[in-house]
């Protein structure tokens, strides 16, 4: 005989209460309960078989309103029975509760765990639910506009929709309830005030050196998940990543340190993926790595190693899924992370690793630093040093110069002094230093001389 396990369980004599591992083989993937077989696998024997017999299979009916096979065996002279329990398409309850396989443990489901459980029974996902009182004047018409111009331009809508009303866009969609409500998923993709329906709708990202302890700056992005990637590419592309520049002939290339549409898919799947019952999705961006976190652990139907590989779709939320799809953001065959694996390929770089980490699935990057990224582009361009920190082209700076820059980037609150304790020069040299790159236009002081902070210029002339 096997081990106990998912779908295999030991009883000794029977009890009428093993009705709830019935439910719980039932609501979960099926299984075999055995009575009269000892936990070592040992058939002991029941004295009572045939009347349980007819018993059990009564009481299955009765309570649970299913009908199992339960089957008489024998081993030698000694008679014990076998149910075997199939898996249901409708959720299971004994006396008004409902049981759960997980494992080799038997759970009473409550709470969020049994509403999306009895969702998911019906074919139905936590992004259907209705949100009580809100209406059309709570949809955002920007919104609206910008998935439309993503759909026209993916080529999943036609250029005739341009002018559909914000109730036909929706309908359309299949955003609202049979009894006319708009779902979760019309609020959370097209409000205007998402935040006031759903406070853990935000992306947050955080800069640290090493570990948590050591905070540097950090953003949080709020508003509409429909444009919230837009925002946070933005955000990430102008303050926190590097965009190494190079020249092919004429043409001037300026690409993310981490391949853009890789980036974005992670992010496009944290925020559709993202159980939104749950904290925020977290950017934690280190000098080594990047880490992406988003709250709700994988389907049972995947593992983080299966997500590589060719799988089908499971998506948490059918709605905000397919309206990603048809704007173009997404794929709907489970090709997102063959995808983010070919672009990391592509560009060389060591593939993202996938874990269940706090009740949620992390994405971890591995990054290159300022010092990597500009002495591998001093290895291929000669002597035109050319990259970008933050949000500034760094061009014929001196090694010196570029890492004021790069501690700037870091912390924008960061003394002369500080800078001078780091890199073992005198707060002279600094100073001196500093003021080269305000007279060139790089970086500008504001505030008070020893209270205030500094800010890279978007523009400047990156010759001096």
């Amino acid at each position: 005989m096997q081990n106990e396990s998912q779908n295999i369980e030991y009883k000794e004599s029977w009890r009428d209460e093993y009705l709830k591992w019935i439910c719980g083989f039932a609501n979960a993937q099926g299984g075999r309960i055995y009575i009269g077989v000892n936990d070592q696998k040992e058939v002991i024997g029941l004295s009572d078989a045939k009347r349980l017999l007819e018993d059990i299979p009564n009481k299955i009916v009765n309570y649970l309103g299913i009908v199992e096979d339960v089957n008489l065996l024998m081993e030698g002279d000694k008679e014990y029975i076998e149910i075997v329990v199939s898996p249901s398409n409708m959720p299971i309850a004994y006396k008004g509760t409902y049981h759960y396989r997980s494992g080799s443990t038997k759970q009473e489901l409550k709470g969020l765990a049994l509403q999306q459980f009895i969702m998911e029974k019906m074919g139905h996902s936590w992004d259907d639910i209705p949100v009580y009182g809100a209406t059309l004047d709570d949809i955002d018409r920007n919104a609206i506009d910008y998935f439309l111009q993503c759909s026209i331009k993916a080529g999943r809508m036609d250029e005739s929709e341009t002018n559909s009303s914000t109730e036909d866009v929706l309908r359309n969609l299949g955003l609202f309830t049979r009894e006319g409500e708009l779902k979760n998923a019309a609020i959370l993709l097209f409000g205007k005030h998402v935040g006031q329906f759903f406070p853990s709708a935000v992306f947050k990202i955080g800069r640290f050196h090493t570990d948590e302890s050591d905070l540097i700056i950090q953003d949080v992005i709020e508003g509409n998940l429909i444009q919230m990637a837009s925002r946070v590419m933005e955000v990430l592309r102008t303050k926190y990543l590097l965009s190494p520049i190079h020249y092919e002939g004429l043409q001037r290339i300026e690409q993310l340190e981490i391949p853009d549409k890789a980036l974005r898919e992670l992010i496009y799947n944290a925020i559709s993926h993202k159980a939104y019952t749950g904290p925020a999705i977290q950017m934690r961006i280190y000098d080594r790595s990047i880490e992406l976190w988003n709250y709700g652990l994988l389907p049972k139907e995947l593992t983080p190693a299966a997500l590589l590989q060719k799988h089908s779709s499971y998506p948490r939320n059918h709605n905000i899924a397919n309206v990603f799809y048809k704007a173009g953001f997404v794929e709907s065959w489970g090709r997102g992370f063959k995808k983010i694996a070919e672009e990391f390929e592509r560009a060389s770089l060591p593939l993202p690793t996938i874990e269940e980490n706090g009740g949620g699935v992390m994405a971890i990057i591995q990054r290159k630093t300022v010092d990597d990224v500009i002495a591998a582009r001093d290895g291929n361009v000669g002597n035109m040093s050319v990259t970008n920190v933050g949000n500034v082209s760094v061009r014929k700076l001196s090694g010196r110069q570029r890492n004021i820059i790069s501690m700037i980037e870091e912390n924008p609150f960061v003394t002369a002094k500080e800078m001078s304790v780091t890199m073992s020069v005198t707060k002279r040299t600094i100073e001196r230093n500093l003021s080269v790159l305000q007279k060139a236009g790089i970086i500008r002081h504001e505030g008070r001389v020893n209270a205030g902070v500094w800010v890279i210029l978007e523009q400047g002339n990156m010759n001096s």
